[in-house]
């Protein structure tokens, strides 16, 4: 939010800065982002495979390999996919920890879901 009387946007600093851009990694789709067009992950193109445990443990993947790749400040990571075919979504939970903190156990969650 804007501060209230000056209306500069705050600026994110330490874990918060880190976990916002975890969360802005997984949910950039490739090629979204001008001059780096490498940067982002596939996970929206998994969403149109059958919502079952195999493309959970695709999306999975993804996240990870994301995640190791571009963001150098992080370790432990871990996520946890659970398919909801009866909602035709995915409910992902992302964990890691901030190297050279000692914070506990940072985590954000979010719900994949294709649209049409």
């Amino acid at each position: 939010d804007p501060h209230p009387i000056t209306k500069d946007l705050p600026i994110l600093k330490n874990e918060r800065a880190i976990s916002r851009s975890v969360r802005n990694l997984v949910q950039t789709i490739p090629g979204e982002r001008f001059f780096n067009p490498i940067i982002g992950s596939d996970v929206r193109r998994l969403l149109f495979d059958f919502i079952d445990v195999g493309t959970a443990t695709a999306i999975e993947d993804e996240i990870l390999t994301t995640i190791s790749n571009f963001e150098p400040r992080v370790n432990n990571v871990s996520v946890q996919v659970d398919a909801r075919p009866d909602e035709n979504n995915f409910n992902v939970t992302v964990f890691f920890d901030i190297i050279g903190q000692s914070l506990p156990t940072q985590n954000f969650s979010f719900l994949l879901e294709s649209t049409r």
